[in-house]
């Protein structure tokens, strides 16, 4: 009974033992302890040189891309000095041609002067030769005993009732030599609706009689206005010469 306790004890141990140290024992890996301060400067030391790689890489990769940092650093500053002298260029021509521009329409407007004023002496010119032709007309002509004429009327409408005359009066003969001192008197047939009425300018009592008073010598170009109402229409304009109240001349024009 004791024996076969013994091998049964035997045979259980060397099962446990086969178990540790055989063929299905666990596999155990064995490790080296390294202090944390080792492992740290390890760390730092691979990151220091995988930067430094990284840094070597993108370097190559520039160089091969033909892009060196130093050469475009240059190459920026030369475009930003060539800006700048564009910049430069650029407002200078701003300045002549603003220059330019000013002499430009100063010209322009001393034309524009020139051609109005042209344009006002020729017009005069020719009122002037009209005047003299019809001067000498009238000098070669019977003109009535009273030596005087009245030639060349216009009744010009305006806005608001209001119209323009323009006359030339006239004085030859025997008499010519003489001053002529007398006033005009304008005589004007209006239709204002069905009515038609005749209004004198100027009217009797009115302040701006003295604005007719004519004084002249062998001939004189008149102008002035007169108004009526905004409503009516001058079919007619009788202009009269007047002299100590007596009419020297007269002369009537339709509208």
């Amino acid at each position: 009974m004791f024996g076969s306790f013994a091998s049964s004890r035997l045979a259980l141990t060397l099962r446990r033992l086969r178990g540790r140290f055989g063929i299905s024992a666990p596999r155990v890996a064995v490790r080296t302890h390294l202090p944390w301060h080792w492992r740290a400067l390890s760390v730092v030391v691979l990151s220091g040189v995988s930067l430094a790689l990284a840094g070597w890489i993108y370097s190559a990769g520039q160089s091969l891309a033909g892009f060196h940092q130093g050469a475009s650093e240059t190459e920026i500053a030369g475009m930003k000095e060539r800006i700048a002298q564009l910049e430069s260029e650029l407002e200078r021509t701003r300045k002549v041609a603003n220059v330019s521009e000013s002499r430009l329409r100063i010209e322009s407007t001393s034309q524009e002067q020139l051609a109005v004023q042209l344009k006002t002496l020729e017009e005069e010119n020719t009122r002037l030769k009209s005047d003299l032709a019809t001067f000498e007309s009238l000098a070669g002509e019977q003109v009535g005993e009273s030596g005087l004429a009245i030639s060349r009327l216009q009744i010009l409408p305006g806005s608001g009732g209001q119209y323009r005359y323009r006359l030339l009066l006239a004085q030859t003969g025997t008499k010519k030599d003489k001053e002529f001192k007398g006033m005009l008197q304008l005589m004007a047939t209006v239709q204002r609706g069905k009515e038609t009425a005749i209004m004198q300018f100027p009217a009797v009592g009115d302040p701006a009689a003295s604005a007719y008073q004519v004084n002249f010598r062998y001939f004189r170009r008149l102008e002035g206005t007169f108004k009526v109402a905004a409503d009516a229409r001058v079919e007619r304009v009788e202009v009269r010469l007047i002299q100590d109240g007596v009419v020297k001349a007269s002369q009537s024009v339709a509208l």
